[in-house]
């Protein structure tokens, strides 16, 4: 008797558990367990059953369920590592891998020169602050005069 004008398709899944469950994937599974620890909060039974889901669609165990933000971010991360790996792996040409190893020592060489510099530039900044704290401690004593002992401390006489 009513229609919709609202279409199912691939990126508005029909029926509001479907957008739910899609809306929650888009967050990942941070949002699921808080999903979960609410309904447990609200009305344990709720808790109970997401949390049952959530075992049963393998979205508690498996990283790659949740296609979301966060396992994008896992994506990326993991194929950056291999990258990095890979490229200290000799590489079978031995000119370039010579050429390689030379740069690698070169840079190397260079950090640890630089981390010496920079340790000498903070070692020359703590000195130059504690000259400036020993001078104004020496220009304070010589503005106060001293009291000897047989002044008193008070100022009455």
């Amino acid at each position: 008797m009513y229609s919709t004008s609202y279409t199912a398709t691939p990126e508005r899944p029909s029926g509001w558990f479907r957008r739910t469950e899609a809306w929650l994937d888009d967050r990942g599974k941070p949002a699921w367990i808080a999903a979960m620890v609410l309904g447990f909060v609200l009305f344990w039974p709720v808790g109970l059953a997401l949390l049952a889901y959530m075992i049963w669609s393998k979205r508690m165990f498996n990283r790659s369920a949740c296609h979301g933000r966060h396992a994008r971010n896992w994506e990326e991360m993991s194929r950056r590592r291999s990258q990095m790996f890979s490229a200290m792996r000799p590489s079978g040409n031995a000119a370039f891998d010579a050429y390689k190893a030379d740069t690698l020592r070169r840079l190397e060489e260079e950090q640890q020169a630089f981390e010496t510099f920079l340790q000498r530039l903070r070692d020359a900044k703590d000195k130059q602050e504690f000259d400036a704290f020993m001078d104004d401690r020496a220009r304070a004593a010589r503005a106060t005069p001293a009291q000897s002992d047989d002044t008193p401390a008070s100022g009455a006489y």
